[in-house]
């Protein structure tokens, strides 16, 4: 569980990125769960963008990919969130206490 101050943290460095993955009409399907997984585990923070034909809300959506991750919804923003899981092989990411 994250605590305010690194949530803060994580939105910050969040900001600076760009979304690398984006959810249609298909919604949240096993191998897009595989693909988020694995660009966790690579990058620990990531920017997903829900566009607008997929019918999903957007926090909803969040809260269900950060479950099946085992990861932690940072924020959401519009159409993007932003998810973070620290990684066990790549740590880059040094969370303030």
């Amino acid at each position: 569980m994250l605590t305010g101050k690194q949530r803060s943290y994580l939105k910050g460095l969040a900001n600076n990125i760009e979304p690398i993955f984006q959810i249609g009409k298909n919604g949240i399907t096993e191998n897009f769960v595989k693909q988020v997984d694995e660009a966790l585990e690579a990058r620990e923070l990531i920017k997903i963008n829900v566009l607008n034909n997929s019918l999903l809300d957007t926090k909803e959506t969040a809260n269900e990919l950060a479950k099946k991750t085992n990861a932690e919804f940072v924020q959401s923003i519009g159409h993007k969130f932003v998810l973070y899981r620290e990684s066990i092989e790549n740590r880059k990411i040094q969370l303030p206490k």
